[in-house]
């Protein structure tokens, strides 16, 4: 009964792996096709922008997801103080890489973040934005 809890949780974590990495391959083809739409349309410039943080989003959204899929793998997995370490190592550089792609994508440190949208909010009250 437990060979088979671990055999299911292995495959939905690899399942989630998969699903992480296609979700990154996604946003790098919707994001690069809304680029050559985008810069079309208006300034590459201004496109290039939006490129970027669409290409952000959707590596952040896969990175979330792989890390997660780290986390139930830990179940199956045999603990040994390499395989925590090694666990905890790739975890970290993920999170690390989720953090500063957020930060890349939001313009603001994260404890930033209601201040700045609370003066963007003053801002269009005032009829500025």
């Amino acid at each position: 009964m437990i060979e088979q809890a671990h055999t299911v949780v292995d495959a939905l974590a690899k399942l989630l792996e998969l699903v992480g990495a296609a979700i990154i391959l996604g946003g790098v083809v919707l994001a690069s096709a809304r680029f050559a739409v985008d810069g079309r349309r208006t300034n590459w410039r201004d496109a290039y922008q939006r490129y970027r943080a669409g290409l952000g989003r959707g590596i952040l959204l896969g990175l979330e997801l792989l890390v997660g899929a780290d986390i139930i793998s830990t179940i199956t997995a045999p603990l040994t103080f390499a395989s925590v370490g090694l666990l905890g190592a790739i975890i970290a550089i993920r999170t690390f890489l989720s953090f500063s792609l957020e930060t890349e994508i939001e313009g603001c440190w994260p404890w930033r973040r209601t201040a700045r949208d609370a003066d963007r909010n003053r801002s269009r009250e005032q009829g500025h934005g």
